[in-house]
């Protein structure tokens, strides 16, 4: 909330009950303020309880209050939401650090609690088109604090196309289109690829978030088109959906896989030869910086950059056993 309702927001502190919240005095500053940041994550998932952790011990450090809300079970607005709506109704919020599960579905929600005094910082993905500097019906977030997926997508095409020889059928599962990384990833993907004549993209499948499906439809994409030589997987239950696809179907080391987010399953699934690549983000930075500038804000009215973009790590064969890569496995 803005900087006016700091005092109000203490007192209404004072009566949640039942949450999990984690109070941290090691700012007077920030103590004697009552500065309360709520996240909501998107989903329960490897990359949103690493970034939990970081905002976590940034808030400890600048001792502030963080609530985190009830981790979702499945992805989308409707599970979204309604968390989101009880959690702020316990009073107290200053700033949510929010990952929208959809581009547009969640304008309204947020602008209403914006309008009522709650600053957002959108964390992994954003509303509209990301682009805040410019005034929209959802340009009201003081920043997108995440990837740039596009960039990101377009270095997988690179370099799944190196590992296939740059010829052959690639084919991409991914999560849902209204959801701006995954969206940003496949875009990005698509672009890169295209830029090799002699690679065909057969197909793109959107499997919401469920790993089961994820699954399936890989394994009906390699029947349709057997000939497939690539993969790329665009979030956590795409890649893990995908490569068990590939190993169920004997495929492993014939179709390249290219995936995203570095989870302890992806990694172990690295070391064996199952996956090829493996794009890891920052979650843990992520959320540390998203705390980091919404303190400076509320506190002394910094002015925070629409966007804040960390860059990526890759983890393939030569350096997956490397001990300084071991810090962005989500763990």
């Amino acid at each position: 909330m803005k900087k006016g309702f700091i005092l109000v927001a203490s007192l209404m502190l004072l009566a949640i009950v039942g949450m999990p919240v984690f109070a941290n005095g090691g700012n007077d500053a920030a103590a004697d303020d009552g500065i309360t940041m709520l996240f909501m994550p998107g989903i329960a998932d490897p990359f949103y309880y690493m970034m939990e952790k970081g905002i976590k011990a940034k808030a400890e450090e600048l001792g502030v209050t963080v609530i985190s809300a009830e981790f979702p079970k499945s992805w989308g607005p409707e599970a979204q939401v309604p968390i989101l709506e009880a959690t702020v109704a316990r009073g107290g919020v200053d700033i949510i650090l929010i990952a929208p599960t959809s581009v547009d579905a969640l304008v309204a929600p947020l602008k209403k609690l914006y309008d009522q005094g709650i600053e957002i910082i959108t964390v992994d993905t954003f509303l509209g088109d990301g682009d805040y500097s410019k005034s929209s019906e959802y340009s009201f977030p003081l920043s997108y604090i995440g990837s740039d997926n596009e960039k990101g997508g377009r270095e997988i095409a690179e370099e799944l196309a190196k590992l296939i020889g740059e010829q052959g059928k690639v084919y991409v599962n991914t999560t849902n289109p209204d959801v701006s990384s995954v969206a940003g990833r496949v875009k990005g993907f698509q672009e890169g690829i295209a830029k090799y004549p002699n690679i065909e993209l057969v197909g793109v499948d959107y499997n919401l978030d469920v790993q089961q499906k994820a699954t399936d439809q890989t394994l009906a994409a390699l029947q349709k088109d057997p000939d497939i030589a690539g993969i790329f997987a665009t979030n956590v239950f795409s890649s893990q959906g995908a490569f068990q696809a590939v190993v169920n179907a004997g495929l492993t080391g014939a179709v390249k896989i290219a995936t995203w987010d570095a989870t302890v399953d992806m990694i172990a699934a690295l070391k064996k030869g199952q996956v090829d690549l493996v794009l890891a983000q920052k979650p843990y930075e992520i959320g540390s910086l998203a705390v980091e500038w919404g303190f400076k804000f509320l506190t002394d009215g910094t002015e925070v950059p629409k966007s804040v973009i960390p860059g990526f790590e890759y983890f393939v064969q030569t350096n997956v056993d490397d001990p300084a890569m071991d810090e962005y496995i989500y763990k």
